[in-house]
């Protein structure tokens, strides 16, 4: 994704996602300020360090799904000493990345495309330190490694799906913020419903985003339960019945207008499956449209701690056919769709995984 800035101090680039289990959080080192050492730490063979984006490292989402990608990689090379430091405001991003320069962390990644500009100051300056960056690329930074997401694919799955799972011919979307990692899965969504009017001679609409004028429902909010639930209970009141919300926490809302709809309402989460991130909602959770970053992180830090170099070009990027993206299992819908809709979105999966469907959004990795 390209480098993204906000104007608000304080942004949350996160849609719903990973819960990181109980032990995992236990077994992590404790929060190290920018600039600090780690009290008892043994030096260690390959430092992973990892500045977090405003959602905190137990964000359910883009945070813990990133740490849960370096914890990985230590289970696989010993050697890797995982570390974070948490970004409450945008203006913690240099000051925590230039703290793990000063810590000579061998690789320094940055979670989020809010990051890119204070990743890419930094990088400048420090042109033989490896970092990575989640969901954006900087452009000739040959020492950042960009982990980019296709979730514009998935997403498309995601829509077909909605389409011909409505009961009222009315799905919706609404996002956090109007930037690219959130409305690429917007996009992908819309066309997936566009795709099952044009072969069912349909016409189930969507509320929330219109792709060609790139405009839509934003709850410019990543953690406000509230604000979701009052943007869900809007297209719940103008008949939808399949809504996907693209908002990290603030998507909860969704949630629980879906649970108290009795049964009428049911939610497409992002990022990571629902039902292990936000289990207490499972009931209501079609399925989500996953982005792999945990697996993306560890492949990283176990090419960078195994001596082989990370090539910031073309860097990663995941796709339907790496499954860097997905649509995670359907849980408790699995026996409440029909068959034929299943089997249709499977060979949509390998249509587009052959290049037989193009699906495209303005917001697409370059």
């Amino acid at each position: 994704m390209r480098p993204v800035r906000g104007n608000r101090i304080v942004a949350i680039l996160a849609a719903g996602g990973l819960t990181l289990a109980a032990a995992a959080c236990s077994d992590a080192p404790d929060e190290t300020p920018a600039g600090g050492t780690q009290s008892g730490a043994a030096a260690a063979a390959y430092k992973a360090c990892m500045v977090t984006d405003t959602g905190g490292i137990d964000d359910k989402s883009f945070n813990a799904s990133a740490w849960a990608g370096l914890q990985a990689a230590k289970t696989e090379v010993p050697a890797v000493d995982p570390k974070y430091v948490a970004s409450t405001a945008e203006a913690d991003y240099e000051p925590n990345l230039r703290g793990f320069v000063t810590q000579k962390c061998n690789f320094i990644l940055s979670v989020g495309g809010l990051m890119g500009d204070a990743t890419k100051a930094v990088a400048a300056q420090n042109t033989s330190q490896q970092f990575g960056i989640v969901d954006s690329a900087i452009a000739d930074a040959k020492n950042v490694y960009p982990m980019q997401f296709a979730t514009q694919e998935a997403a498309f799955l995601a829509g077909y799906l909605a389409a011909g799972y409505s009961k009222s011919g009315k799905v919706a979307t609404f996002g956090g913020l109007k930037i690219p990692p959130v409305t690429i899965f917007m996009d992908g969504f819309a066309d997936g419903v566009a795709q099952y009017n044009k072969a069912k001679g349909k016409n189930v609409q969507v509320l929330g985003w219109d792709k060609a004028k790139q405009n839509g429902s934003f709850a410019e909010d990543f953690a406000s339960p509230a604000k979701g639930k009052a943007l869900a209970n809007t297209f719940v009141a103008q008949g939808a019945d399949v809504i996907m919300p693209v908002a990290g926490g603030t998507g909860l809302g969704a949630a629980e207008v879906a649970k108290g709809s009795s049964g009428k309402v049911s939610i497409i989460w992002v990022d990571q499956d629902g039902c292990k991130s936000a289990a207490q909602d499972c009931e209501v959770f079609l399925t989500t449209v996953v982005k792999n970053i945990s697996d993306a992180v560890k492949q990283a830090v176990v090419t960078g701690a195994n001596g082989q170099p990370l090539e910031s070009t073309p860097g990663y990027l995941g796709t339907l056919k790496n499954n860097g993206v997905s649509l995670a299992p359907y849980n408790q819908f699995e026996s409440k769709i029909d068959q034929t809709l299943k089997d249709e979105v499977e060979k949509l999966k390998s249509d587009i995984i052959a290049g037989t469907v193009k699906v495209e959004s303005a917001s697409a990795p370059a």
